[in-house]
């Protein structure tokens, strides 16, 4: 759940607020007197966010991926080592 506080308060909190958006993943809603809120997240997760649209953007990939997360679902495959990976691929 996303912490809500005002700009005053985040002000106040600023280190602690980062340091709760870094370590817990935590995103901080900065509520504004008469204008749009503000959200804070890691860089980390904003990333990650924009990986995803831009893998989910095409709607032919968008099914690819679902159909192979599908697949690796509901198929019962041995895991294999990276090293594994590597030597029956020749690399």
């Amino acid at each position: 759940m996303a912490i809500e506080t005002s700009y005053s308060d985040a002000r106040v909190r600023f280190a602690s607020l980062l340091d709760e958006v870094v370590l817990n993943q935590e995103v901080v809603i900065i509520n504004r007197r008469g204008k749009e809120a503000v959200a804070m997240i890691a860089a980390s997760e904003l990333s990650g966010l924009v990986e995803t649209v831009h893998l989910l953007r095409s709607p032919k990939n968008g099914q690819r991926l679902l159909s192979a997360l599908e697949q690796v679902q509901t198929t019962n495959s041995n895991s294999s080592s990276l090293d594994k990976l590597r030597r029956d691929l020749g690399r």
